[in-house]
């Protein structure tokens, strides 16, 4: 399971995770929070932090292809 953040010089232990930067192809599905899409796609992340057994990964996404979003 990835924790998306805005990047590599974030503060993990903050509140980045709540609104990360995104690339603007995805962005556009998150602008407003009245409205709740599925986001799928092939994805490049990038992880923040080495991979642990059990435990969340701090990641940002580098870029999506292939989006789809279903509301």
């Amino acid at each position: 399971m990835l924790g998306i953040y805005s990047g590599p010089s974030v503060d993990l232990s903050g509140l980045d995770n709540e609104h990360p930067e995104l690339p603007p192809n995805i962005a556009k599905y998150f602008i407003n929070f009245t409205d709740f899409y599925m986001v799928f796609g092939d994805f490049e992340v990038c992880p923040l932090e080495p991979e642990k057994a059990g435990v969340m990964q701090a990641a940002c996404i580098e870029s999506a292809k292939n989006v789809v979003a279903k509301k």
